[in-house]
């Protein structure tokens, strides 16, 4: 989830192309990069639709089996697998890696949500199947509770052999000329006027959000501050 944060310290395994200058500060958080508003309310939607399904998953087992057990397992787990890919969708997050010296900045970023589904998938099935198992032995006709499980691991491989792509921006903050602070949020944006070559011109705004950790917020602003210390800052939502 975005708010279990990588204990993993990526910064010194990152390929960054500015490595030969001294960085002044660099750090890795994992955050949801967008606006989160439509993602939760689309999560309600799916999470009622996983719960109906489930429970038709629970209904059938029951008419076909009529086993209590079985009819728990069936449901539970297909509810569990659309559950876990509804926010795999709905509520994506983004490991963001930092590194910033005194005349640039670089950012790494890339989603390890497919990695984390593809783990919880795969020990769900680990532990699911010996107790599917038990119950086979002990009724051959409940086979059809191997499905839950059997579809959780075959599900796991496929997402495991996915690999998600890397992502490398850098960024020219010394040409920031507005800073703004997201409310309620530990993000700044900043301004960066960018050249547009379909319009053949500068274009004035080009926000660029830079993910602060928890409590970190300040320290980050300071860097930018002093060393600007003539552009405006102001608490306001852009877009993200």
């Amino acid at each position: 989830m975005w708010f279990i944060q990588p204990k993993q310290d990526y910064i010194p395994e990152i390929p960054w192309k500015h490595a030969d200058e001294p960085a002044v500060m660099a750090w890795q958080i994992r955050a949801r990069n967008y606006d989160t508003s439509g993602s939760n309310f689309s999560l309600v939607v799916m999470a009622l639709i996983s719960l109906g399904v489930g429970y038709f998953g629970f209904h059938i087992a029951s008419l076909a089996e009529g086993a209590l057990p079985v009819s728990l397992v069936v449901g539970g787990g297909m509810f569990l697998i659309l559950i876990l890919l509804s926010m795999s969708i709905t509520h994506h997050s983004t490991i963001l890696v930092y590194r910033f010296t005194e005349t640039l900045a670089e950012e790494y970023s890339w989603k390890p949500q497919e990695a984390a589904a593809a783990s919880f998938l795969k020990w769900s099935a680990i532990i699911l199947l010996p107790i599917v198992g038990v119950l086979i032995l002990m009724d051959p006709s409940l086979v059809i509770a191997g499905i839950g499980p059997l579809g959780m691991g075959l599900m796991a491989g496929m997402m495991g052999a996915k690999k998600s792509d890397n992502e490398h921006h850098p960024l020219d903050w010394r040409k920031t000329d507005k800073i703004y602070l997201y409310p309620g949020r530990e993000i700044i944006g900043l301004n960066i006027p960018w050249y547009s070559p379909d319009l053949d011109k500068m274009m004035p705004r080009g926000v660029r959000q830079i993910y602060c950790k928890k409590g970190e917020l300040e320290e980050v602003l300071n860097f930018f501050t002093t060393r600007l210390p003539e552009i405006d800052v102001v608490e306001e939502k852009f877009f993200l």
